[in-house]
């Protein structure tokens, strides 16, 4: 699969899909509370998706076994692709990553954000600082003419300065009318190698940052991914448009200022 540059129109229309996902993200802060499940938060976020903004979550029935879910929750340490439940009740004191991708008009809009459940402990609140750091610092070096070896090691550099690690098998990824497509967008690597972006690019970067060894293993429902350690690991997501002059944050939600 080649690397798609998107026309005017599919950029417009990735803009839509980008602030919806946002949006999402915006609406559920509110409900992240002790006591609540994460079957909950995914029935709030699916209604929202769908009769609010007449859209479609793209987690839901994607890939082999099916995702069973609108949205993906990854508690403490999960790393990604947490699959909601009625019996996962979150606790003060836990972090927890909402990963929302909106269909809207054939456009996929992708992002995700780190949450505190009452209030975090130190430990945690630096993990989820730095992780964030890593993805603005990935974001800043997008324009024309870098390459992805630059982001991923400046990811790299950061998470591992930091005395944490990033997780290899999960990586950022080309959007668009697909939910995946190319680049792959690696958290780690090299400067000055990997592909050189160029005006109307539209992708991911999300790196998953583990608090301790970047090794994660797959839990038998075939999607949950954890850290082998089982120390708390960390993500951020945004949805990025290579401009002429530099990067457009897609799903850039009000909080935030680029």
């Amino acid at each position: 699969m080649a690397v798609t540059i998107k026309t005017a129109d599919e950029i417009e229309k990735m803009r839509v899909a980008g602030r919806l996902a946002a949006e999402v993200l915006e609406m559920i802060e509110e409900h992240v509370q002790p006591g609540v499940s994460t079957g909950e938060l995914d029935r709030i976020c699916h209604d929202y998706i769908v009769n609010v903004q007449q859209a479609i979550p793209a987690p839901l029935n994607y890939g082999n076994p099916p995702f069973p879910k609108s949205i993906c929750t990854s508690v403490n340490h999960v790393i990604c692709h947490g699959i909601p439940s009625d019996d996962k009740i979150l606790k003060k004191g836990d972090i927890v990553n909402i990963d929302v991708t909106v269909i809207k008009n054939g456009y996929h809009g992708d992002t995700s954000k780190m949450y505190f459940v009452g209030e975090a402990p130190a430990h945690l609140e630096r993990l989820v600082r730095v992780t964030q750091e890593c993805l603005y610092k990935g974001i800043e070096l997008v324009k024309p003419g870098t390459r992805l070896g630059d982001i991923g090691h400046v990811i790299q550099q950061h998470a591992e300065s930091n005395y944490y690690s990033v997780v290899r098998e999960y990586c950022g990824h080309g959007i668009g009318a697909v939910f995946h497509e190319d680049p792959q967008v690696l958290h780690y690597g090299r400067p000055d190698t990997g592909l050189e972006l160029k005006e109307g690019m539209t992708f991911t970067i999300e790196p998953m940052i583990n608090a301790g060894k970047p090794q994660s293993k797959v839990l038998g429902d075939q999607w949950t991914v954890v850290t082998k350690d089982r120390k708390a690991s960390a993500q951020w997501e945004h949805t990025l448009l290579v401009t002429s002059t530099g990067v457009e944050v897609l799903t850039k939600r009000a909080e935030e200022t680029f």
